[in-house]
């Protein structure tokens, strides 16, 4: 199947042990990726390997830059580089909706998580991208990054900028930056938490009346780390049926 879109291609798929980031990884390796599954649960990383053929596990806190180095290290030497980093890995929910009266050890977390640790593993990623020519780093961003709900909202907002500001760093490289905000994926586990009066205010503020699907994101995020997306970096793309309303 030659005409697969990441045939021959090494990607790296952060918090990639369970969720959106398993599907991420499980949808790079149908278009015939070489797929590294990063996940601190490193019993959740190899039980999602073992659905890929050929897939990495490696045990992974992408807060712990030694930790980054190892797993991207691993990720050469058993696919030979790096062409596409999907940053997936965060924390969310919770007390992280808080904001002032969220604990400064909690804030210092969070980021070290969603912000500092997409740093990390786009700085491990930089020299074996170089030296394959190029190559794509995807960071898993949220439309709660325009709405100001909170710290995990503020993390968020700084990877998009995060995002702006790789992308002016890194295109010298030939290294594409962007970034997917998404909105609320209507999973069952989600929907039996969400009480009727939030159901109704999600679906109520989108454009388009039903709910997101995995398979929204799946392919928005194929389409951004390929070929077809060449000419574009440094930006974020909300897909979240028109929730957020901004030019």
């Amino acid at each position: 199947m030659g005409d697969r879109r990441f045939e021959c291609r090494s990607v790296i798929v952060t918090g990639a042990g369970h969720g959106i980031g398993q599907a991420y990884a499980e949808a790079f390796a149908r278009e015939g990726a070489s797929v590294t599954i990063a996940d601190i649960d490193g019993a959740a990383a190899e039980a999602a390997a073992k659905r890929i053929d050929g897939a990495l596990a490696v045990a992974t806190d992408v807060a712990d830059e030694a930790s980054v180095q190892a797993m991207v290290a691993a990720a050469v030497d058993r696919f030979g580089g790096v062409d596409v980093l999907v940053n997936n890995a965060g924390l969310h929910m919770g007390q992280y909706n808080l904001t002032s009266t969220l604990p400064l050890e909690d804030w210092r977390r969070l980021f070290d998580v969603n912000v500092f640790g997409c740093v990390l593993c786009a700085r491990y990623c930089r020299q074996p991208m170089i030296q394959r020519g190029g190559g794509v780093i995807l960071n898993q961003s949220s439309n709660s990054s325009y709405l100001g709900v909170g710290a995990y909202s503020i993390s968020k907002l700084a990877l998009n900028g995060l995002t702006l500001s790789l992308a002016q760093e890194l295109a010298a490289d030939n290294i594409r930056v962007v970034g997917i905000a998404p909105g609320m994926v209507g999973s069952d586990a989600v929907l039996s938490r969400l009480e009727d009066v939030h159901k109704q205010a999600v679906l109520g503020g989108q454009l388009v009346k039903r709910w997101g699907r995995l398979e929204d994101l799946i392919g928005m995020v194929l389409l951004l780390c390929s070929g077809e997306a060449s000419f574009m970096t440094g930006q974020t793309v909300t897909v979240d049926g028109g929730f957020v309303k901004r030019i």
